[in-house]
Formats: structure tokens, sequence, C-alpha cells
């Protein structure tokens, strides 16, 4: 009883301290070791190149009542600083008999053999601890990070179903333990600055394998990490220095990517633009022969690409049946009206961003013209191409968001040609909706008449204007008689002047016979005229007093 006690607390004891060395690093030792129980003696032998089939379990035996608590874990066999291998542990408690004499540990992973160690009891220990719990423990078989282990364990000799089998994943590359020790983790630490003025990266390594060179590159990430061309090694001795990779686009799934320059070194990537998504948004094409409008997904990323058009408020409604979801490739929707209130709507997730190509007008195809006479519109449709329309007037009832159409017309508009309709419904607080019908996916478009002399959306009335113009017409009348009429009594108002002028120089040539002036003449506007001297010869001033 109190050597059954021990054992369970040394049993605990080891997984606390293994526990413990896996929350504060790895344990490490020096070589691997084959252990069991204290007073009971074991030894490893090789495997069998031909293993015995397996015999009939005698007394009772079975897989519960043999094997108790097998246990995985990991440690670190190391050579020097960079030089370490991970071990598996494999730890069993089973209940000794005297047909059991030794204990089977086999591992396989994928794609390898199976691989087995014999752990042989002496004879005397064995049957002197029959009867008795005890632990065998061996940590001498390597594994790779990451890998998946399927360990067997049999009793020697082998007892048919009497067999325990369970898994092991070993430890990914991703404590900084093995990150800065075991070879197969050790990828270099990539460190960046950014220049978005001169599209350069700055690129300088650290905690790279030593007495190796170095490769640095760009590469686009998908499934793989395709290099973009810039492709650098450097030296052993010029680790530590920043060297610079220029690039084209801040794609998002543009990286660095840096290896040790050996076999099968791991390899680590930055990506410094991973969430510029905006990025991705660009290079979207059209084709106005095919009427084709394509754009090509430059990273891999799971997009929904939706036709929408823009409203006034600037929200992008959705066009019925123009979605496409998308990760990587070309994505093309044919048969496109290439209208200015047509867009690209992006989503990623709950993000989404709106791209409008045609919204400069360079590619419209079709324009409306509309005039007004009374109380009817005239309705005009222009087009560079062939193409047939649907116009017609619609009425936003009060309190409604969609304008209701009340009739159509479908027109047919030859290249480069212009046909007119009346529309003869009242029109006033009415609208004017036209849309393209022989392709696929186009922008409905809708003039509102805000008042009866007036079109909204910034499109002038022609029809409107008349009145106007006939006011205009009538001012302008006003302004050149009044003109012509001033003129005229300037031209009068200067020949009177003139004619004065010269009827007084002939009074001053033939002076009264008297010589005589009179002291006192009465203005005839009630002024009085009074003379600078009587004898002032032929010249007189006069000064104007006011009463």
């Amino acid at each position: 009883m109190i050597l059954w006690v021990a054992l369970l607390t040394a049993h605990c004891c080891l997984v606390l301290n293994g526990a413990a060395a896996e929350s504060t690093g790895l344990e490490r030792i020096e070589k691997c070791h084959t252990r069991c129980s204290q007073g009971l003696h074991c030894k490893a032998k090789p495997d069998y190149i031909f293993r015995p089939p397996c015999q009939e379990a005698a007394g009772g035996l079975n897989k519960s009542s043999v094997f108790h608590n097998v246990s995985f874990s990991t440690v670190l066999m190391c050579e020097g600083r960079q030089k370490c291998s991970l071990q598996l542990r494999i730890k069993t408690a089973l209940q000794l008999t005297e047909s059991i004499q030794g204990v089977s540990i086999c591992t396989v992973t994928a794609g390898m053999m199976m691989s087995c160690r014999i752990l042989k009891f002496t004879r005397s220990s064995w049957k002197a601890m029959s009867g008795m719990q005890v632990e065998v423990e061996n940590d001498c078989t390597s594994v790779s990070p990451n890998q998946r282990v399927q360990v067997v364990v049999k009793t020697l000799p082998s007892f048919c179903g009497i067999t325990w089998t369970g898994t092991y994943n070993a430890p990914a590359c991703i404590s900084e333990d093995m990150r800065r020790h075991v070879p197969d983790c050790i990828t270099g630490r990539l460190s960046y600055n950014v220049s978005l003025v001169k599209k350069e990266l700055s690129v300088s390594v650290s905690e790279m394998m030593e007495d190796h060179k170095y490769n640095l590159r760009l590469c686009h990430k998908d499934f793989l990490c395709s290099g973009t061309g810039t492709h650098l090694l450097i030296k052993k001795e010029e680790l530590g220095k920043s060297v610079t990779l220029p690039y084209s686009r801040p794609l998002p799934c543009l990286c660095i990517e840096g290896w040790s320059a050996m076999v099968d070194a791991p390899r680590v990537q930055v990506c410094p633009f991973k969430d510029r998504l905006k990025e991705l948004w660009s290079g979207i094409t059209f084709d106005p022969l095919e009427e084709t409008l394509s754009w090509e997904l430059a990273c891999p990323v799971a997009t929904v690409v939706a036709l929408c058009q823009t409203r006034e408020d600037g929200v992008c409604v959705d066009l019925p049946n123009a979605s496409r979801n998308a990760s990587r490739g070309k994505i093309s929707f044919t048969e496109v009206d290439p209208h200015p209130q047509l867009c690209v709507k992006f989503t990623v997730g709950s993000e989404f961003w709106t791209r409008c190509p045609f919204a400069d007008g360079r590619l419209k195809e079709w324009d409306v013209v509309v005039t007004r006479r009374g109380d009817r519109e005239e309705v005009a449709v222009t087009s560079r191409v062939n193409a047939a329309f649907s116009v017609g007037l619609c009425v936003t009832p009060a309190g409604a968001a969609e304008c209701r159409v009340n009739a159509t017309q479908r027109v047919h508009v030859g290249e480069n040609e212009a046909v007119s309709l009346n529309l003869t419904d009242k029109v006033c607080s009415s609208c004017v909706q036209v849309r393209r019908l022989d392709v696929k996916h186009a922008a409905t478009v809708i003039l509102c008449v805000e008042q009866c002399n007036r079109l909204a959306h910034g499109v002038v009335a022609c029809g409107t204007s008349w009145d106007w113009i006939w006011v205009f017409m009538q001012v302008g009348a006003w302004l050149s008689g009044i003109i012509t009429l001033s003129l005229l009594l300037h031209v009068l108002l200067s020949v009177y002047q003139r004619r004065r002028k010269q009827g007084g120089s002939e009074k001053q040539q033939d002076p009264p016979h008297d010589g005589v002036l009179p002291a006192l003449q009465t203005h005839q506007h009630g002024g009085i005229l009074i003379p600078d001297s009587p004898l002032c010869g032929n010249t007189e001033k006069a000064n104007l007093l006011s009463q």
C-alpha cells in the first residue's frame, strides 16, 4: 500500500512539472532516456525485424486492466543554441504481471514507416514487482513541429487485444523558445519601413540562422507566395543591414518573404499593406464594342461585386440580377449601358466601397432633352448607337419613396439619331422616366418637374423658358426705346445750344444805340443779373444770385 501511494505521488509530481515546463518553455535534455519505476530495471532494445504474432491473453488480462494513464509531452534535446530537436516523451502506467516482460512503443507519421522501441524488463525485477502498477517513460522519438503522430503501446510478449492506441499533435512554431532554437522554426525576424512616396520598403533581418546567407523577396500571397521579380540574397557579413525592395502597388496581398539559404528552410512572411483593401477596387475596364464591363481581383479576398445606381443622396442601389461572388480571377458583366449613374459596389464582410467608372460622361451613349409647351412635356431621345428605350411619366405620391409610372412608350433610336415624342399627361410635379431596354444592365433615369417652369436634377426645360424669353424681349424693347429717345434729346439739345450761342455772338457785334446797359434786369426764373462793369466792352460776366 505504501509503495502504491509513493508511485501515485511521483506520477502527480511528474504531471505538474510537465505542465509548468510547458507554460514557462519546453523542458531541455542533453540526450534521450528510458526510465522505469524504482526497483524495476529496464533497457531499450532494437525492434524485431520480423515481429512475432500476438498470443492469447491468459489470466483475464485486458487493455483496461493493463494500461493506465498513458500521456504525451514534448521536450527539447539541444546540442547548441540553434541545434535543438523536438522529442516525444511517452509515459505509461501498467499493471505488471508475471506474463508481462516489457512494453513495445511504436510511432507512425504520415508518409513514414512505423518505428518501434522495445523496453525489456530484467527477469529478476519484473518477478519481484509482479502485481504492482509501475511506470515506464521514453523520450527518444524525434518529431517535427506541428506533426501528427500515432502512438501504439503493446505488451511484451504481445497479447492479442491488449493494445493502447492514441494520437499526438506536436507543437507548432509559435513559441519564442522554438522560433529561436529549433532549426525547423528559425525563420528570421523581419522589420520594415514604408515609403509611400518612393514606393519602397526598407527591410532589416534579425534572429536568423547563424552562418547562413538569407533570401529576401516580394511576393503576392495566395495558395503559394508567387514572386514579383524583386529578389535579394543577403550575405552573412551583411546581415543586420537594411535593404530596399521597390514595389508597384500597395496591395493587401503584397508580402515580404524571407528564409535562410538552406534546403527546406522555413519561411516567414510579413504583409505591410494587409489592411489596404481599397487598393483592390481599381482596374475596372469597359469594352464599348462588346458592351462588357470587367474587373480582375488582384488578391484572393472573398468579395461580392454588384452593379448599382447612385441616387441624389449618395446611396447606390443594387441593380436586379447584377451580383457576383468572387475570391480570385476575373469578373465580367455583359450588355452594360455605360451611364454616368451606373457604378460598381464591392463588399467584403460588413464593409463596402463604390466605384463609378462612367461618372465623367465620356462614354455616355444617349441623352434625353426635355422641352415644355403649355402643360405638356416633349421628350427627345438622342443616341450614338442603335438602342431601344422605355419613356414614360411617373408621379411620386405624398409619402411614397418611389415614382409610379402611369404609362410608358417604347422608342427605338437609330445610330446618331434623335426621336421626339409627346407625353400627353399632366406633368406639373411629375417626372419623366427613361430606361434603355436593349441591354441587361442599365440605369433608370428620372427627370422630375418640381414646378411647371423648371426641371429638377439640373436639367433645363427648354419649353418652360419661352415665357421668360417673352418677358426679356419686352424689357429689351423698352430699354432700346428709352436709349434711342435719350440719344435724340441729346442731339436736339446740342443743336439748340449751338444756335443760341451763335445768336448771342451777333448781338454782341451790334451794341445798343444809347451805349448804356440797364442797371437791373429781371431773370425769368426769379434771379437778378448784375453787370460787373458798365464799360465791359464786348464781353459781359454775370452772377446768378438765387433769392
